[in-house]
């Protein structure tokens, strides 16, 4: 049975509220967890179907997952992982299947991998990672859908990627952790989740260098152990409330957050006209003067991200004027327009950008989610629309938001989920 999602909208969002933790760190702190034997103890965990998904797959290569939802304290005891196929069933639903590869080669010098599914938001092929993978030593073949590896023994070596990629960077990180000499790897990517994950590794006993630069250094060690980790808060999470009040012209403050990790939307709200205060780990905003239109392009960290691109696409629905969103990272990633068109929005694709007339009262209307971020961007033109909006495929959205309608429930949102 599936899920919608029933707003009624023209309500100003107001109050607190607190972040998560960042879904797209605890994923390959999770994975990472293989590299010890020992396994790992985790904090901040969110709970999201991301996860559980991922947390299955440990389960089927032989961890003990111990995961108290309520407190996001999770428990993975790795002794007797294998690194044995994983079901279809189970890696079709998440991309982040695809971060078991590094650490199941580091620990075992093999992995059998189903290429991986999650959001249809652009090709995003594996090839950059097999491609680091090989030449740390690893031969490469795909079999019945599985990508197989395997090294009789990882070397050190030079990996330099065509493009910025975050899970390649992340998984040739896990697989040189415990390679023999020296790796370094150049054009790396620097997002906060990857350095979340340099931090736990070198915890755990990995010998990093250039933590959050285009150059990483690792030199390989033997072993890794057990540490306790706290998965740093959710930048993308936090980054869609922050539209979301703006929108509704409301105000509000989002508690465990690091403001540096969103130094970019907040000058672009800023630039729209919003009253943006960040604290030390808090984040004050206050739009009831309404927003102006404003210009963004996405790009890797430090950058505007990708994943708050349709978000403030749906904000920008509501400045009066023309302002345009220019997407370089994802070619298929403006599927939410035609849904936000529904809503009477005025969007049209030209090239790989958007160009919005705002100013028109949106109307609600019945719309389809079609991935994570572009369900977000729906749920906030909801909250502005006039009218009733329904929101159907919401799954993608229980994929990276935990307890998103009663997260906005609480800042006095009408949101209300209902089983179709």
């Amino acid at each position: 049975m599936l899920d919608k999602l029933v707003i009624q909208g023209g309500k100003r969002l107001t109050g607190d509220v607190r972040m998560s933790g960042a879904k797209n760190a605890a994923l390959p702190l999770i994975a990472a967890s293989i590299l010890s034997e020992d396994g790992l103890e985790l904090e901040n965990v969110p709970d999201v179907t991301d996860v559980r998904t991922l947390l299955k797959a440990m389960e089927r290569l032989g961890a003990i997952v111990e995961f108290q939802a309520e407190t996001g304290k999770l428990n993975l005891t790795t002794s007797n992982v294998r690194p044995d196929e994983i079901p279809y069933d189970i890696v079709r639903k998440m991309r982040a299947s695809v971060l078991l590869m590094g650490p199941l080669l580091g620990r075992f010098r093999e992995a059998h991998v189903y290429t991986p599914g999650g959001c249809a938001i652009g090709a995003r092929p594996i090839n950059e990672h097999i491609h680091a993978f090989q030449k740390l030593g690893a031969d490469h073949r795909i079999e019945s859908g599985f990508a197989i590896l395997r090294a009789p023994k990882l070397r050190g070596t030079q990996i330099l990627f065509d493009r910025v990629t975050v899970t390649g960077t992340e998984n040739a990180i896990m697989a040189a952790v415990m390679a023999e000499g020296e790796t370094v790897i150049e054009h790396a990517a620097n997002e906060p989740e990857v350095v979340d994950l340099c931090n736990c590794l070198i915890k755990m006993g990995a010998k990093i260098n250039g933590v959050g630069n285009s150059r990483i250094t690792i030199k390989g060690v033997r072993s890794l152990h057990r540490i306790s980790h706290r998965v740093i808060p959710d930048r993308i999470e936090a980054g869609t409330y922050l539209m979301a009040i703006a929108a509704s012209g409301g105000n509000g403050t989002l508690f465990a957050v690091n403001p540096e990790h969103l130094r970019i939307p907040i000058e672009k709200l800023v630039e729209a006209g919003v009253t943006v205060i960040p604290g030390k780990d808090s984040i004050s905003i206050e739009a009831a003067h309404g927003v102006h239109p404003v210009d963004v392009e996405t790009s890797p960290y430090p950058g505007f991200p990708t994943d708050l691109q349709a978000q403030f696409m749906a904000l920008m629905t509501q400045a009066e004027g023309v302002s345009f969103v220019k997407e370089t990272i994802f070619e298929n990633r403006f599927q939410h327009v035609q849904e936000l068109n529904r809503l009477g929005a005025r969007l049209k694709i030209d090239g790989n950008r958007v160009i919005i007339r705002g100013g028109t009262t949106l109307q609600g209307a019945e719309v389809m989610a079609t991935d994570l971020r572009a369900s977000a961007s729906l749920v906030i033109a909801g909250l502005t629309a006039s009218g009733t909006t329904n929101i159907h495929h919401i799954y993608h959205l229980d994929r990276g938001y935990h307890n998103f309608e009663g997260k906005l429930q609480s800042l006095g949102a009408d949101i209300a989920r209902i089983s179709e």
